[in-house]
């Protein structure tokens, strides 16, 4: 059976339109509650630390289905299955924005997440299955657009329906896409011959079991570690030692069972296992710097939401500029040329962010942010194109759920890194500043007499004395956390580099006759 002979039944451009829409609207899904935490906290009666549980109940489930999506499509049909996800996230998605208690909106997140798991891989699939060879750039870049762009959108719609509406809203707004997008599945999209006659195996519950246990224990541990003082934490122990024990069996299981549910022998392919480690990288560098960004700009310089949202708006410029670009150019030069570019121009752009101050206005922040958006675009539009063009296309599902997972694990360490890098920085360089808070150092004591008469203006000098010494303090903590963010971008720019290395890495392919077009080499 020759499978480059599929020509799909309606214009490829109309298929990438109709899985765009879900996939977009899940990959929204994941940032959009973010800013909204803090008013489901208080609408349900709980803390903000248990309302987070609302979002790594919906990173769990769907971390789980990822690698499972080429298994189910093969069972019960690719489109039959993906119009199921699309009406399991949307039920679901009712249904948080019904929930009453914080179990119950948790129980809702699991069910999103299950449905929304295999959205992204079954989209990517469908693209390069559809698309000949010299689009298949153009296709990634469609697809790029959602994945890149959503999280840069979610915080700001997220902060608008809140701001004027309700959080229930955020969830609400899933209903009449998800519908559209069920009626758009059943017009347009159709199994290739080779889904339709798959006969996959019976499905390996050890190695399913295994992989649920590694996936959620270590989504539990990234996302509590900082808030549980990470390994001095008993609960966080235990999570390591599980999530290390699920994912060492899982791998052994998978290797070593006939016909695995998830096919990691994938992996022998030299320039695949290249493109899951820059996938991992490049999760790393989109999710970490989306978080930190608009953190920066309300604990720091005050913005709200909103505003920090819409401070984020030219990083999405960036990528859909990028992601054009890009698409034109895959398949007219190497696609680990384009790599390099993305790799070092997010690199050269976290590293001027690193570079700013506390007095940095908007139109400062502008371009930097506009190139770490540029970047990414850049990044994932070829590197797509050059993990999946390696391989057949009856791989090409099992392989996207891989490259998924991957992408989704690298952004909760990227986010992991984020928060307990500022907390641990800001109090190391608070404890090395503070050695210059003494009566002993001149240019403590001058600025500590001028703060003392400005206050005594307004009161005695015993309150004045004690509220120039807070200021001063506060002062502290405030250029404390400032270095700590600084580090952070650093830190991606080091991320970024570390791709930029890894990317000259690649290999020239020859191509055999079973295995699909490679629009990248």
């Amino acid at each position: 059976m020759n499978t480059n002979e599929y020509q799909p039944k309606v214009n490829p451009w109309l298929i990438a339109l109709v899985v765009m829409v879900p996939t977009f609207m899940e990959v929204l899904d994941t940032t959009i509650v973010n800013v909204s935490l803090s008013h489901i906290a208080g609408s349900l009666s709980v803390s903000t630390d248990e309302s987070t549980w609302v979002l790594t109940s919906y990173l769990i489930s769907n971390a789980i289905v990822i690698p499972s999506t080429a298994w189910f499509g093969e069972r019960f049909g690719r489109k039959r299955f993906l119009m199921t996800c699309v009406a399991v996230f949307t039920a679901g998605s009712f249904l948080s924005g019904l929930a009453t208690n914080l179990p119950m909106l948790i129980l809702m997140q699991v069910i999103m997440g299950a449905g929304g798991g295999a959205m992204q891989p079954i989209a990517q699939t469908v693209l390069f299955e559809s698309f000949p060879k010299e689009k298949h750039g153009q296709a990634m870049a469609v697809y790029t657009l959602g994945v890149v762009l959503a999280p840069v959108l979610g915080p700001v719609l997220g902060g608008w329906i809140t701001d004027n509406y309700s959080w229930r809203w955020c969830f609400f707004i899933n209903i009449p896409v998800g519908i559209i997008a069920m009626m758009l599945i059943q017009q347009f999209i159709h199994d290739p011959h080779w889904i339709r006659n798959a006969r996959p195996p019976r499905l390996d519950m050890i190695g399913f079991s295994f992989m649920s246990l590694w996936l959620g224990c270590q989504e539990v541990l990234l996302d509590k570690g900082q808030e549980d003082d990470w390994f001095g934490s008993r609960f966080i122990q235990v999570m390591t030692v599980l999530a290390v024990i699920g994912l060492v069996v899982f791998v052994i299981r998978e290797l070593t069972v006939k016909r695995p549910f998830v096919d990691l022998r994938s992996l022998k392919n030299y320039n695949f296992s290249l493109s899951v480690i820059l996938m991992s990288l490049a999760g790393v560098a989109l999710y970490g710097l989306t978080v930190i960004i608009p953190l920066f700009l309300q604990s720091l310089l005050g913005y709200t939401a909103l505003l920090s949202g819409f401070a984020m708006a030219s990083r999405g410029l960036g990528a859909l500029l990028s992601i054009a670009v890009a698409g034109k150019l895959l398949g007219k030069i190497p696609g680990h040329y384009i790599l390099v570019a993305g790799f070092l121009m997010y690199g050269v752009a976290a590293y001027a962010l690193s570079c700013i101050s506390l007095d940095v206005s908007p139109s400062v922040l502008f371009w930097p942010v506009f190139f770490t958006g540029a970047g990414s675009g850049m990044m994932f539009v070829p590197l797509n194109t050059l993990a999946l063009g390696v391989l057949k296309r009856e791989e090409l599902g099992n392989a996207s759920g891989i490259l998924n997972l991957v992408r989704n694990v690298g952004g909760s360490i990227g986010i992991a890194t984020v928060t307990t890098y500022v907390a641990r920085h800001a109090q190391a360089h608070q404890t090395n500043m503070v050695a210059h808070l003494t009566p002993y150092d001149p240019l403590y004591q001058s600025s500590f007499q001028k703060l003392t008469r400005i206050f005594a203006a307004h009161s005695d000098i015993v309150t004045a004395q004690q509220q120039a010494a807070g200021s001063m303090y506060h002062g502290l903590l405030t250029q404390a956390n400032m270095l700590a963010y600084l580090d952070n971008f650093r830190f991606f720019a080091l991320v970024a580099l570390a791709g930029l290395v890894i990317t000259l890495f690649y290999k020239k392919v020859k191509r055999s006759k079973d295995s699909p077009p490679v629009a990248a080499h």
